[in-house]
């Protein structure tokens, strides 16, 4: 016999939810093959046998909350699998009725789930979407939440005749006005309430979230940033950037390689509180907030200082992707010195953002807006945004804060200097 546990989390994960069985009992395994899917604060994961044989019995079922090394599902190395029902009737038994043609739905159905995120399987059937019938737009075809959505999209409305009027037509008033409907003719309002239970990822950003504000000395500082150097830069060398690296030009690695040029210049930025004692990092470990199922996930750079832009874009392409496929790991989100957030793809103008603790800072960036600024003794239009940094004052004072700002102003507002000091 061998057991199937639950496995390592990873940093600071110490309770996961199961999420779905992927085998039964009586089923049999093989080494390496998905037996469980577990949900977790951070990520969703699969957990495979260890060895092979036969599912003996399951310990936990679905909904349950787990902690690491508990018993999931005990395997029987010598077992036999569970023989398949045979498909001859008994002769007692009425002859069942011919199964329709489209039956064969069932099996594309269960193959597609097995190809699909776990995320589009959670929400297909949150949905009532047949696995079976969507085109998987991932990689080997893999099914992906964008996929479920796409399923899920409304058909066009077909085109329809008008109707006559009926006899039934409400009479106008004197003043040419439909009368009103009368109150006890008007249908009641659907007040309808549903109960959903929180996922493991949205209470651990309840909690952290909480944590953060009482935990941290926690304090904001603005800034605005003049993004016309940065955007010009771009606009000079978008194609040729595309064609040499295969990824776009965006903003947020001028951001990264900005911060990274500050924290230097501030250490206590890049530093965390143990105890009694500051821990200073001589490393920069950058985490780049990222839209997931559930809630915002923050991958880590992992010593960004030694990456080139191009790099750096190409890491968060990744990190974006895989956050929307549901294939990050925990390794992806593990640690991180320094995090930035970018509101502005939301639509942000501005925003407090919150300590993603130990760290403690964190650059929050915001929607890039024309507006009128003055210049040289004139008032001229300039794409312009809203930048902010939360510190825990504890061992950052407002003035290293305040001026931590100003030098990502200043190296945003002109690239080259990034070249020369950075």
């Amino acid at each position: 016999m061998s057991n199937i546990v639950v496995p390592t989390l990873g940093e600071s994960v110490v309770e996961a939810r199961v999420a779905r069985w992927l085998k039964k009992a009586g089923d049999r395994v093989e080494v390496g093959e998905p037996v469980v899917e577990l949900e977790t604060e951070k990520i969703d994961l699969e957990v495979s046998a260890e060895k092979s044989g036969v599912i003996a019995s399951i310990a936990r079922q679905e909904g349950d909350d787990v902690k690491i090394g508990e018993l999931l599902a005990v395997v029987d190395e010598n077992g036999a699998a569970a023989p398949a029902a045979s498909s001859a009737p008994a002769a007692s038994a009425p002859t069942p009725a011919p199964a329709p043609a489209s039956s064969g739905n069932g099996s594309a159905e269960a193959a597609s789930e097995g190809r699909a995120t776990p995320t589009a399987r959670r929400m297909a059937k949150d949905n009532d979407v047949d696995l079976g019938t969507v085109q998987g737009s991932g990689a080997a075809g893999r099914v992906t939440k964008q996929d479920v959505q796409k399923a899920m999209a409304p058909a066009p409305a077909p085109t329809s005749t008008p109707v006559a009027p009926t006899s039934s037509k409400v009479a106008p008033t004197r003043e040419g006005a439909i009368a009103p409907t009368s109150p006890s003719k008007i249908a009641p309002s659907s007040r309808t309430e549903e109960r959903v239970r929180m996922s493991k990822r949205r209470q651990t950003i309840a909690r952290r979230l909480v944590e953060a504000q009482h935990t941290a000395a926690m304090l904001t500082t603005f800034n605005e940033v003049d993004m016309t150097a940065v955007m010009a830069l771009r606009e000079r060398r978008k194609e040729s950037f595309k064609k040499e690296f295969g990824v776009g030009l965006g903003i947020a690695s001028f951001f990264v390689k900005s911060a990274i040029a500050a924290l230097r210049a501030f250490p206590p930025l890049n530093a965390e509180i143990q105890g009694d004692e500051i821990v200073f990092k001589h490393y920069y470990d950058i985490g780049v907030a990222v839209g997931a199922e559930g809630g915002l996930v923050v991958p880590v750079i992992r010593d960004a200082d030694r990456l080139s832009f191009a790099q750096i874009e190409l890491a968060i392409r990744d990190f974006a992707t895989r956050a929307t496929d549901g294939t990050l790991t925990l390794e992806d989100l593990r640690g991180g010195t320094f995090t930035i957030t970018n509101g502005g793809v939301f639509g942000s103008l501005m925003s407090t953002p919150i300590l993603n603790p130990p760290q403690v800072g964190i650059l929050g960036l915001h929607k890039i807006q024309d507006r009128a600024v003055p210049m040289n003794g004139q008032v001229v239009i300039r794409p312009m945004m809203y930048v902010a940094l939360s510190y825990d004052h504890r061992i950052v004072d407002g003035r290293e804060a305040v001026q931590f700002l100003v030098k990502i102003k200043d190296f945003v507002e002109d690239p080259a200097r990034l070249l020369l000091e950075g």
